[in-house]
């Protein structure tokens, strides 16, 4: 099916979208452009929506807003915001009546005239994607970065070619309704991550299977053998199975050979670059390379990747040098926003570090970043709902000690930068990598990291 034939479909129907937000808002105007009946959700209220407000009431579309914006949901297809859970009661409510339950990527899915490469985990996603995405580009091809980064591709599907290569990064969010998987899929890894959102692991680990439950024999699935669950969850995959490893060797895949990324294919070895080729910093980087390696296989020549590799300075907020001030490098990385993804970016260096973490409370347990931040942190500055806890955990590990690391609470993120700065010394790494979301103080991770640069490059 084609977009318009789809667009077509929808004419003499209803149609609600909920949430008018980044996704949706486009969404939203093609809808109203090809002539369908639209009704647009959103908990804000018209002073919070301004002039967008107007514009869509413009265009056609009536305006369900305020905090009964899901109430009376009957229309013939209701697209869901990806933040939404699909079983709350309204959406259950409207389903019984007959309305059909989707989403822009589910419908994407179904339209999208090219072949789709996808990545979803815990940790890593949008570096991985962001990778694989530049790495067809430097190819030569045309390519299409979409998901949970990027922009809403729905309403560019019509303008693209079936030589075209589309890249997504997919959150379990967006993964809990998927009845269709892509051509390739990567799994970075898998650890708690959103369990305030998701009723426990195990459905957050069942959401991230979708990405490659609907493959048939022809497609490509890559898991990392190093993580217990994707190393599991590898045999029940469909189609060909690939592995990355950086502790074993793999048969099928990609893995670390004391400092050689080396591929392996049909018990035919080649080394594809060594770890000194990667410019960003951190094993975890070298593992992601590894897993753009392993779906990119026959689809991006070697001499590519190390090129790419040795100039590529990876993605805002992921360990992002912000500036070096009385030789105290402070780094960027608001994106860890789970303490697996903190005990990464620790490791991604070789100085015990002054590290800001604090933030929104996930219901993520802080038990595993306790001990690593013993051994790597010698100022711990918390701030934020989740400081008590971080602070519990680390007093509760082996071999903490009053006083290593020195750790100090701040009310906010400019007083917690302020007393960073204040303990830093010439040579030392502060580091802002929260182990926790930014719902608290800032409406999402990016806020958060470029209030953060924004605080640092206004010192003198």
């Amino acid at each position: 099916m084609t977009l318009q034939e789809y667009l077509q479909s929808l004419r003499e129907k209803t149609v609600a979208v909920i949430g008018i937000g980044v996704s949706n808002t486009p969404l939203i105007r093609l809808l109203l452009q090809s002539g369908i009946s639209v009704t647009a959700c959103d908990k804000r209220s018209r002073t919070d929506l301004g002039e967008l407000a107007m514009e869509l009431e413009a265009g056609g579309a009536k305006l369900q807003l305020g905090s009964d914006y899901l109430e009376g949901l009957d229309q013939d297809v209701i697209f869901r915001t990806p933040g939404m859970r699909p079983d709350v009661p309204q959406l259950l409510a409207a389903r019984e009546k007959g309305s059909v339950i989707t989403s822009e990527m589910e419908v994407f899915f179904d339209v999208c005239p090219c072949s789709i490469i996808a990545v979803t985990g815990s940790d890593g996603k949008t570096t991985t994607t962001t990778m694989i995405a530049e790495l067809l580009r430097a190819s030569g091809r045309t390519v299409h970065v979409g998901g949970n980064i990027g922009k809403p591709l729905l309403v560019e599907a019509g303008e693209m070619d079936p030589a075209d290569s589309v890249v997504l990064e997919l959150s379990s969010f967006q993964l809990m309704t998927m009845t269709k998987s892509p051509h390739i899929c990567v799994v970075t890894n898998l650890s708690p991550n959103h369990l305030d959102m998701h009723k426990g692991m195990e459905e957050y680990v069942a959401s991230k299977e979708n990405i490659f439950l609907h493959q048939s024999a022809g497609d490509v699935a890559v898991f990392n053998l190093d993580n217990d669950i994707t190393r599991a969850q590898s045999g029940r995959a469909l189609g060909e199975v690939r592995m990355f490893s950086r502790r074993n060797t793999v048969e099928n895949g990609v893995y670390l050979r004391g400092e050689e990324i080396v591929r392996c294919y049909g018990g035919a070895e080649t080394v594809v670059m060594t770890t000194a080729d990667i410019k960003l910093p951190g094993i975890h980087n070298v593992e992601n390379y590894m897993a753009a390696i392993a779906a990119l296989e026959g689809l991006v020549d070697d001499e590519t990747i190390r090129t790419f590799a040795r100039e590529f300075g990876g993605v805002e907020h992921r360990i992002e040098l912000v500036r070096t001030l009385d030789g105290v490098r402070y780094y960027n990385d608001s994106i860890a926003s789970s303490p697996t993804r903190t005990i990464a970016g620790l490791r991604s260096f070789k100085e015990k570090l002054i590290l800001i973490a604090g933030g929104y409370d996930k219901n993520i347990p802080f038990d595993e970043l306790g001990p690593e931040v013993v051994e790597r942190v010698k100022v711990l500055v918390l701030c934020g709902a989740t400081a008590d806890k971080i602070r519990a955990a680390v007093e509760a590990a082996p071999g903490y000690e009053a006083g290593k690391p020195t750790i100090v609470t701040a009310s906010n993120l400019t007083e917690a930068a302020e007393a960073a700065r204040t303990y830093a010394v010439e040579g030392d790494v502060v580091t802002l990598s929260p182990a926790c979301a930014s719902f608290d103080q800032f409406p999402n991770f990016m806020a958060r990291g470029k209030a953060f640069k924004a605080i640092v490059n206004g010192w003198q």
